[in-house]
């Protein structure tokens, strides 16, 4: 069976900048992505803008030119796509990764589909898989969504939506304004400081005016068929009528993933352990790239920050 010099798993924007760098320098690789290429970006809103603009989201110098100032999610899914082709990129898509292990000095990756020897390993397989869960009773009925797609399943509607992040805020105004009637619920005392600046004042002015009802210090602690019941800042609890949630409460890294492959994961945030230098971790050869970096951490990391781990990471793989 052959050896190649790296194994990547997911074929996110990371990835695909990691899988590019090694062209650049000769090295056989592979990636095996369990969906879509950058199958997190395919699942984000359909209308979705991005903080970043178009240059901060470029990999390998390839130039990412966008209409609007703030790229769509259409745009980065046909900007990197079109990356993967014409770079023919090597990559198996809908292939799911199981276990990394470590025979002597080579990494044996078994899949969904087949096995795979490689000398090195990159996880970058980021974090919008796993919601951070409520842990409430009726948080798994069907009508609690913890991804959001596209306002209209929601018109005349009552919604209500959980958190303040960007995601929460523009679920909370496109369902607003498809005719939806929102009640958001917000642990913090306000909406947070990292929604998009151009958003943040159009969703405070919703809620001044009452055209969002907003709940701050307050937090849901039962969901039921026809209402959910939250308790406010004084500690009381209140019931109301409700036909949908959008739980927009974050995601996580796979935990178990990172432990099983040997990963030592640190803290409450259960950060997992890497030398900020060359992005390897406590097992060598082993290396992690983009946000999975940061644990539970997930605003440390995103494209914009994390490009630079492909050249990083090659860099070590070389030195060795």
């Amino acid at each position: 069976m052959e050896i190649l010099d790296i194994l990547i798993i997911g074929g996110g924007p990371i990835g695909l900048n990691c899988a590019l760098e090694a062209q650049k320098n000769n090295l056989t690789y592979l990636i095996v992505e369990k969906g879509t290429i950058v199958n997190s970006l395919y699942h984000y809103p359909l209308y979705m803008r991005f903080f970043s603009t178009a240059e901060k989201l470029e990999i390998d110098e390839i130039p990412f030119i966008s209409a609007a100032p703030k790229p769509g999610r259409q745009e980065a899914l046909e900007y990197y796509q079109g990356i993967a082709r014409q770079k023919n990129i090597n990559i198996h898509l809908y292939e799911k990764v199981l276990k990394v292990s470590k025979n002597n000095e080579v990494f044996e990756i078994e899949t969904s589909k087949s096995t795979y020897l490689a000398n090195n390993v990159i996880i970058s397989t980021g974090f919008y898989d796993i919601p951070n869960m409520m842990n409430i009773p009726g948080e798994n009925l069907p009508k609690v969504q913890h991804y959001y797609t596209e306002p209209y399943p929601y018109a005349k509607q009552k919604v209500v939506v959980i958190g303040s992040s960007n995601s929460a805020v523009d679920a909370a105004l496109e369902t607003y304004r498809k005719g939806a009637e929102v009640t958001m619920i917000i642990r913090d005392s306000g909406i947070s400081e990292s929604v998009k600046y151009w958003v943040k004042p159009d969703i405070e002015n919703r809620i001044a005016e009452g055209s969002i009802k907003a709940h701050f210090n307050a937090e849901i602690i039962e969901i039921k068929e026809n209402s959910v019941i939250f308790r406010d800042k004084d500690g009381q609890t209140h019931e109301i009528e409700n036909d949908f949630v959008l739980a927009m409460t974050g995601y996580l890294p796979d935990f178990d993933f990172l432990r099983n492959s040997g990963i030592e994961l640190q803290g409450e945030g259960l950060n997992p352990f890497y030398h900020p230098e060359t992005m390897e971790t406590n097992i060598p050869h082993l290396y992690l790239a983009g946000v999975v970096c940061g644990g539970k951490d997930t605003h440390l990391w995103f494209i914009e920050n994390s490009r630079v781990h492909a050249e990083m990471i090659i860099g070590s793989i070389l030195s060795k």
